[in-house]
């Protein structure tokens, strides 16, 4: 049995995960993206200005490694980065995009969050520190945040959000709740200050 999803599971992957991040608040409106690795060279992307809560399988896009358009139309504006860490990293098989509330407010205000505030956080989710800030949808800021897949299983983005990944998009989006919960308690135990 092949390590890759089929398309008809990434799809669904994608569609479920786009649920909950819209129905628990991790992204607002059109906010975020997901995808999911299918092949060696492709992947499956949500469509540009559509609400994550909201999608169809009709409206997801097929893209190979080179941003090509195999299937449906236009991705997000953020492709560059999914694809970067793909390439990066052969091993990420999903990368989720969002906005969680607390966790961007960490990132917005430059602090990487400790693997040390929980014990659950050390074991499952370990540091995630910040990329530097690049201009949205560019080839900086995708390196930037590729540059962090290896060793971490997501990253804050400096005034952006956050980025999280994994072995599929279960394990993405869970990264990305552990990464919020994670800010929460650290937010709760006053570790965040306002930017200067």
């Amino acid at each position: 049995m092949s390590r890759y999803p089929t398309d008809s599971e990434a799809r669904e992957a994608i569609l479920d995960c786009g649920r909950r991040l819209y129905e628990r608040g991790l992204v607002a409106a059109n906010d975020g993206n997901i995808t999911a690795r299918v092949s060696a060279r492709e992947v499956w992307a949500t469509p540009t200005n559509v609400s994550k809560g909201f999608m169809s399988a009709d409206s997801l896009v097929k893209l190979d490694l080179d941003g090509n358009v195999l299937s449906g139309s236009k991705p997000s504006s953020e492709i560059k980065m999914h694809l970067a860490i793909y390439r990066r990293a052969p091993d990420i098989l999903a990368v989720v995009h969002a906005h969680p509330p607390t966790a961007t407010a960490f990132a917005a205000a430059g602090i990487p969050l400790s693997k040390s505030t929980l014990a659950e956080t050390e074991a499952l989710l370990g540091e995630i520190p910040v990329a530097p800030f690049a201009p949205l949808g560019t080839a900086e800021l995708a390196d930037g945040v590729a540059a962090y897949c290896a060793e971490y299983k997501g990253v804050l983005m400096a005034r952006h959000g956050v980025c999280s990944w994994g072995s599929g998009v279960t394990e993405a989006l869970f990264n990305m709740e552990r990464i919020e919960f994670t800010a929460k308690i650290a937010y709760m135990l006053g570790q965040i200050k306002p930017p200067t």
